[in-house]
């Protein structure tokens, strides 16, 4: 007799839990080694504390109810949480701080398309380190931690959260949101049919340093290029065109890939406007990964 359970939602057995658990304590040796405190939040956040740091927060994957009828949701992530908490426990503490995390987040799903809703997450949060030194400091750590899980293949993609909306505005077009719609969806005909030729291609301009040259919504980029060590620089493709989902990023964002496994492993950026929703205005960064992906792209790259 086989028992259902929730659609999005997985069992994972002894052998599985013992190689991820091996992989979460490495990235943890590594958060610890550069400073970075580890803080755990409720799986249950009130709704209008989400949804006040993102209004796409509004749809969860689970909410309930309260016995006094308070509007409770499973967190979607970890940054808007730790953003509270800064708020409520940091009010006046020096900068910057230095979080990190091995959670559990809830994501709503389209059904029958594999996706999961509950997602094993280790990341960090810097809060009140202003970019590019901050982002820069970030990148770097999700570095050492994929290095720490065993990946050899991976690359950061970065690109600016704002990058295209002011090279449209540089450009002249009135009304962006149908073509910033275009570019989440990578709708890249649409962006070809309607949008000058120079504009449309930086959509879909990808590579080193040298695609940041003469584009002058890049300077942050080129900034934040110049203060990456060596290593980590090697790892970096930048994306003129990429955009995160989530509508509280603000500069640099960054998604991270592996040829063994099909899609962004986890990803992040700034949000340098995010805290001031809660109380106390401080520029930060921070990334998430899915633990459990690179986990399955440290087998791909195994078996490869």
């Amino acid at each position: 007799m086989i028992h259902p359970i929730p659609s999005g939602t997985r069992d994972v057995l002894p052998d599985e839990l013992r190689e991820v658990r091996a992989i979460t304590e490495a990235m943890r040796a590594v958060f610890d080694a550069h400073g970075y405190g580890e803080v755990a939040t409720p799986a249950l956040e009130y709704e209008e504390v989400l949804t006040r740091g993102d209004p796409a927060a509004a749809d969860p994957a689970y909410r309930l109810f309260d016995e006094h009828g308070n509007v409770l949701v499973l967190r979607s992530d970890m940054t808007i949480p730790i953003a509270r908490v800064v708020a409520a426990r940091y009010p006046s503490e020096p900068v910057p701080l230095r979080f990190c995390y091995v959670q559990h987040a809830y994501r709503a799903v389209r059904r029958h398309r594999g996706h999961p809703r509950e997602i094993l997450q280790a990341g960090i949060e810097l809060v009140g380190a202003p970019g590019p030194d901050g982002t820069a400091e970030a990148i770097t750590m999700l570095c050492a931690a994929l290095d720490a899980a065993g990946l050899n293949g991976y690359r950061v993609g970065i690109g600016d959260a704002s990058l295209f909306a002011r090279a449209l505005a540089r450009f002249g077009v009135r009304d962006p949101a149908p073509m910033l719609q275009a570019l989440d969806a990578h709708d890249f005909v649409t962006l070809e049919r309607e949008l000058p030729p120079e504009l449309a291609r930086l959509a879909t301009t990808r590579g080193g340093p040298e695609v940041l040259e003469d584009v002058p919504e890049a300077a942050t980029l080129r900034d934040l290029h110049g203060m990456l060590a060596e290593d980590v620089a090697a790892r970096v493709i930048y994306d003129l065109g990429l955009l995160r989902t989530l509508g509280y990023y603000t500069g640099a964002v960054f998604e991270v890939y592996d040829a063994s496994f099909g899609s962004p492993m986890g990803g992040g950026g700034r949000y340098d406007d995010l805290l001031g929703r809660f109380g106390r205005e401080l520029p930060a960064c921070g990334w998430a990964l899915d633990v459990e992906r690179v986990h399955a792209a440290r087998l791909g790259e195994g078996a490869a």
